[in-house]
């Protein structure tokens, strides 16, 4: 499934943070810091799928060059809390080319150039390893100054007032889905992304008359499984391919997650057999068909394609075991009311909601979950401090 993700983040020196090693880590390259008089060499880092910068058409040619471009950065800069990059982190759609999302980035990445007269160094990495593997993201380094013939000049101060930061941000965001639907829409794939809010995604539905979509959308943002969690429930997920059965979260955040995804899952299904059925019950209305045709042509129609080979009776108890309603329910599933509130109660009992003694369990759990995945990096620390791990 699609998903969307933008953030934009700040190197700042009062971090501990620099420009030059940060687009060397993220190129996977080595960059001499002049300021600093270190070399940061990521050389040995995987997953750098693509690398390139963008500059004003005026940019002196130096800009080219990463080492220079980003030692100029710092030497801008004089003051010891300085801010020298900025950081646009996306998320690539998973459902389309390695060209394709390399091409997505470079429009993103041009777009801050000619909007805010910056460089832009943009890095594609590919999933980790260990990972989930449809994490395909990129991240863009600007600079936080003008880029002209002239060098690096005044700082961007529309990105650093709060009056048109949060505007222009939005803006961003809003540009960066366009740019992925385009290429959804392109490959074929019907999902899209949106910017906005669920909050927002959702009031819109309403205000549209759309209920079953307004229900999609009334839930908790999805939980992140973190780095050690997430290395955990791939390899898995992985034997569980292997064993040809099936798959089983190992932690309780997994299971959350994983219970999450099967319910956005059912309602998706759930909402389009609905929506087939209310289209199926309005082309049999406007044809002249009485109430009881009309319904079963409606149940037919949410049933699916084998309700061709089904009596009348296989197709009520199939439609009834999709809603989840006893039978003779069948007009209620129709008009959508009692199937919504089916799917309502079967997402809440999904996520675990209103159960306070649930709830304390899953909150021990978390917290012992936590503590594992803590113990978890403070051994990968351990190992990395003894050359076991790159």
């Amino acid at each position: 499934m699609a998903s969307y993700h933008l953030s934009v983040k700040t190197i700042k020196r009062s971090a501990g943070r620099s420009a030059t090693a940060a687009a060397a880590y993220r190129s996977a390259s080595v960059i001499e810091c002049d300021r600093e008089g270190r070399m940061h060499d990521y050389t040995a880092k995987r997953g750098v799928e693509a690398c390139f910068i963008l500059a004003p058409d005026d940019a002196p040619d130096w800009a080219q060059d990463r080492a220079a471009l980003w030692n100029a950065a710092e030497a801008r800069e004089t003051r010891s809390n300085s801010v020298t990059a900025r950081e646009w982190e996306l998320a690539l759609p998973s459902e389309v080319s390695d060209a394709a999302r390399i091409e997505i980035a470079r429009a993103f990445a041009q777009q801050l150039v000619e909007r805010f007269g910056v460089a832009a160094d943009v890095a594609i990495h590919a999933p980790h390893r260990e990972g989930d593997q449809r994490n395909h993201h990129a991240h863009i380094l600007t600079t936080t100054r003008i880029l002209s013939a002239e060098g690096l000049t005044d700082k961007t101060r529309l990105l650093d007032a709060a009056s048109t930061g949060g505007p222009e941000i939005e803006a961003m965001r809003g540009y960066w889905a366009e740019l992925q639907n385009h290429a959804l829409e392109l490959a074929g794939q019907v999902e899209r992304v949106d910017h906005r809010s669920l909050e927002a995604q959702r009031e819109e539905a309403l205000s549209l008359g759309d209920t079953l979509k307004a229900e999609e959308l009334d839930r908790e943002p999805e939980l992140k499984l973190g780095p050690a969690a997430n290395a955990i429930e791939r390899r898995e997920q992985l034997l569980a391919e292997a064993e040809g059965r099936d798959y089983e979260p190992l932690t309780q955040r997994g299971a959350r997650v994983h219970a999450v995804r099967q319910a956005k899952a059912m309602f998706a299904e759930m909402r389009e057999r609905l929506e087939l059925a209310r289209d199926a019950w309005a082309e049999a209305r406007e044809e002249g068909q009485g109430h009881v045709s009309a319904g079963l042509a409606a149940l037919r129609a949410a049933a699916g394609r084998q309700a061709k080979e089904l009596d009348q009776e296989e197709v009520r108890q199939r439609l009834a075991r999709i809603a989840g309603r006893d039978l003779g329910a069948e007009q209620e599933v129709i008009e959508g009311q009692g199937a919504r509130q089916d799917i309502r109660d079967r997402l809440n009992q999904a996520l675990g909601r209103g159960k306070p003694d649930n709830q304390q369990k899953q909150q021990r759990e978390l917290e012992d979950e936590r503590k594992r995945q803590l113990e978890l990096e403070r051994q990968r620390e351990r190992d990395r401090d003894l050359g076991w791990e790159l």
